[in-house]
């Protein structure tokens, strides 16, 4: 199983951190090991003192697929949550100073945390007309909407598969909107699709 993200995904977000527009999808890769475990908390590593949260809708991809036209990649996933892409964002800046790639920073252990899939016939809405946000020790964070991504989940799946063999399982981070920013030890943090409350995560 590999995670699959993508960057830069909605003009607000890449607006905030003032970073270039992109022309075409932003992605790279975490491992396996960067899933938080069920009922463990998130560790806030020590080589970062600014991790941030960065919400995000994902995509779990459940049959074989490589070189996908757009028009049959819908067929590929039928199960969606919310997850965040933790980014030690400290670190982060240090490598793209240097043109250095941004592994450490997004894909160390424990930089992914999942929330609960749901099937999209239960959702009952188009995929790209989703509802998510985060809340943090209770106060909305952060929130978005699906229909406000520059490349929607089928244009991504598309273009990921070009690249890379989709096997069942593989999970697609497809970016964040605005409203990211930095997490303390202690807080609690809470993802909702739909209104409907995913994931439940303790900051340590």
């Amino acid at each position: 199983m590999k995670i699959i993200c993508i960057g830069r995904n909605y003009s607000d977000h890449v607006s905030e951190l003032k970073n270039e527009r992109p022309t075409e999808p932003v992605v790279f890769l975490k491992p396996e090991t960067a899933i938080v475990l069920k009922r463990h908390p998130f560790f806030i590593p020590d080589f970062s003192q600014e991790v941030h949260h960065e919400l995000e809708l994902v995509v779990k991809i459940d049959r074989l697929g490589k070189n996908i036209q757009p028009k049959f990649a819908h067929k590929y996933y039928h199960e969606v949550t919310v997850g965040i892409d933790f980014t030690a964002r400290d670190l982060q800046a240090k490598l793209k100073e240097k043109g250095l790639p941004w592994e450490k920073a997004k894909a160390f252990d424990g930089s992914a945390a999942v929330g609960r899939f749901i099937n999209l016939k239960d959702l009952e809405k188009d995929p790209q007309q989703l509802a998510m946000e985060l809340r943090v020790n209770g106060d909305i964070r952060q929130k978005g909407n699906t229909s406000a991504m520059m490349w929607k989940i089928d244009e991504l799946i598309s273009y990921i598969s070009q690249f890379f063999t989709l096997k069942k399982g593989d999970l697609i981070f497809t970016g964040t909107p605005s409203g990211v920013g930095r997490v303390d030890r202690e807080d609690e943090l809470e993802l909702f699709l739909e209104g409907r409350s995913v994931l439940k995560l303790n900051v340590k």
